[in-house]
């Protein structure tokens, strides 16, 4: 059988497009002009929900270690993540105001200030990345509404991959849209195998409209989605370790676990969306 190999780097240049939001994670630190280096802190705390990474010079790794606690456990369980996001909105202290509600009985924990680093409305975005091919882990490029307003809280899943999906043949993908607090969205999600191996360099990336959303996995679309949020949203890019699917005898398996992204990037039409 013909070894499996990664899928190549689209050129940052795209037709009838203009850049404007780009990392392709070439230093060795991380740019947190771009990347905040937590997971819906206001629910947790900076410190409790801060990711484990690396960077090469050549890529991001996200990684889950050994000894990194649970991010949330009041409301989240034992789930660990390591997740970048690219702004943040709460309430203060004890209040129920922050983003990405996923629990109603969910309050600030950590009163986080405001930051957009990229919230657009609209555009192309691409990411090429490794998951990891080991049940109880996922790795997801998502992205949420800002939530300045309770309803403009709806997800896009542009790639969500669990390690119990992958073999050298084949993998998942899943990717969708989701109400959440949204009233004018409906969930619309899917998951197609696909034949690649996502533990190799695939590109993940979706074109969000003000009427639709076309989903693409190696520059080849696999759907559109006939609906649209119309408030700006941000990107959330992690590794997640869902104890109710590990194995059992994981923990005597190598640390850490590791997805690596090799860039992130964000266009708008150079005529924009008529």
């Amino acid at each position: 059988m013909e070894e499996t190999k990664d899928f190549p780097a689209n050129p940052p240049e795209k037709q009838g497009y203009r850049l404007e939001f780009y990392d392709e994670f070439n230093d060795t630190v991380l740019n947190t002009h771009k990347w905040l280096p937590s997971y819906l802190p206001q629910w947790s705390s900076r410190e409790q929900s801060a990711p484990r990474y690396s960077l090469t010079g050549q890529s991001l790794r996200l990684h889950i270690e050994a000894d990194q606690p649970a991010w949330c456990r009041d409301y989240d369980g034992e789930v660990r993540v390591s997740s970048l996001q690219t702004g943040c909105f709460s309430g203060p202290k004890g209040s129920k105001i922050g983003q990405h509600k996923f629990n109603p009985k969910l309050v600030v924990a950590e009163a986080q200030p405001t930051a957009r680093l990229y919230t657009p409305k609209y555009g192309y975005f691409e990411t090429r990345l490794k998951a990891v091919p080991i049940p109880g882990y996922m790795v997801a490029l998502w992205m949420i509404g800002f939530e300045e307003q309770p309803e403009d809280s709806a997800v896009i899943d542009i790639c969500e991959i669990f390690g119990q999906d992958i073999t050298a043949e084949s993998s998942q993908n899943g990717y969708g849209v989701k109400q959440f607090n949204d009233p004018s969205i409906s969930d619309e999600s899917y998951r197609d195998e696909l034949a690649i191996d996502a533990s190799k360099y695939h590109i993940y990336a979706a074109e969000w409209t003000p009427t639709y959303i076309d989903f693409y996995v190696d520059n080849v679309k696999t759907r559109r989605v006939e609906q649209s949020p119309n408030y700006p949203m941000q990107f959330m890019l992690g590794i997640y370790e869902l104890p109710d699917r590990l194995e059992k005898n994981l923990s005597a398996s190598a640390w850490p676990k590791t997805c690596e992204v090799d860039y992130f990037r964000g266009y708008q039409p150079v005529n924009d969306y008529r």
